[in-house]
């Protein structure tokens, strides 16, 4: 019988990869580089199976292109990249990979946090420029996290996540989510809810942890950051366009807000210009889940339920 044919659209860790070859003919884009949609079609058009990332678009035009396909494995957590309509409509089954990356994703979310809070990148910098000649009393003074409100937008897995490694820090901590949690698990979690604005006027550190969908595209504008205390802080390891990031160059140039760390990004890969040119910004390449541990749980649960789609086995995750 012969096996499966799948396309990986970028090389993925050796644990995802010995699962997909077991019981599937793989071939991989072993340049490991951003496909473009005909690019991908080209290498999808006589596939069974296909393991992709977030950011390929998994769109009608490329599904009805690649009438083979049977099964389209998410790398992600997310699956926006994927219409769903459209792979219903042709029988393909979606997966993704939920929950694998919740801590990892935390844990990045409180590492920009502490960075860009005691200005951890411009110290670096400032060190490797040979412009450290003595300690200073104001030498790059930067701001207590310690005692501080924290506001939490998207109060899923990783948003109590986040909420529950604020431990030791004695946070008031808020959340904004759709759907206001029970009085005995926000009692549990040491939480309050407060809507958007209440939230974004109270809060010293923001962090957005929401997935991207109609209601949350652009979320943050002019209008919402203009709400946020001078001194405050903004962090992204949610979805890019979650905050409209013209508005937030504005901000942070005018000192509208006190700076923003970003994981995630609007156009990504491109950034925001203005973004680069400020010091009171940090940046990171989309890194949320880059730990060893999450990234081979992450391949692992993506190879399996793509190789169960396509020989019949149960997929853990579908989303079709």
């Amino acid at each position: 019988m012969n096996k499966p044919k799948v396309y990986v659209s970028r090389v993925i860790p050796e644990a995802g990869m010995t699962i997909l070859e077991e019981s599937c003919d793989v071939t991989v884009n072993e340049k490991d580089e951003q496909l473009s949609k005909a690019e991908l079609i080209k290498n999808l058009q006589d596939k069974d199976g296909a393991l992709v990332m977030l950011s390929d678009k998994i769109d009608r035009e490329l599904i009805e292109s690649c009438p083979n396909l049977k099964a389209v494995s998410n790398l992600a957590v997310g699956y926006n990249n994927i219409d769903v309509e459209a792979a219903k409509e042709a029988d393909i089954i979606a997966t993704n990979v939920p929950e694998v990356l919740t801590e990892a994703t935390a844990e990045l979310t409180w590492a920009l946090l502490m960075a860009i809070a005691r200005r951890i990148v411009e110290a670096d910098k400032f060190l490797r420029a040979g412009k450290f000649n003595s300690w200073g009393p104001k030498l790059l003074m930067g701001n207590d996290i310690y005692g501080k409100n924290l506001g939490i937008i998207g109060f899923g897995d990783i948003g109590q996540a986040v909420a529950r490694k604020a431990a030791g820090f004695d946070m008031e901590i808020a959340y904004n989510k759709r759907n206001k949690l029970s009085i005995a698990t926000e009692k549990r979690l040491g939480v309050k809810y407060k809507n958007l604005p209440q939230l974004l006027a109270e809060s010293d550190f923001i962090t957005i942890n929401a997935p991207l969908n109609s209601e949350t595209y652009h979320m943050i504008g002019t209008e919402e950051l203009e709400i946020m205390k001078e001194t405050a802080y903004i962090i992204n390891t949610g979805r890019g366009p979650i905050i409209d990031e013209k508005a937030l160059v504005e901000a942070l140039k005018e000192g509208v807000i006190a700076g923003a760390a970003l994981d995630v990004f609007e156009n990504e890969p491109e950034v925001e210009p203005g973004l680069l040119e400020l010091d009171n910004v940090v940046l990171t390449p989309h890194i949320g889940s880059a730990s060893r541990e999450a990234r081979y749980e992450l391949a692992e649960k993506a190879a399996s339920d793509l190789v169960a789609a396509l020989t019949g086995g149960e997929v853990e995750n579908p989303v079709t």
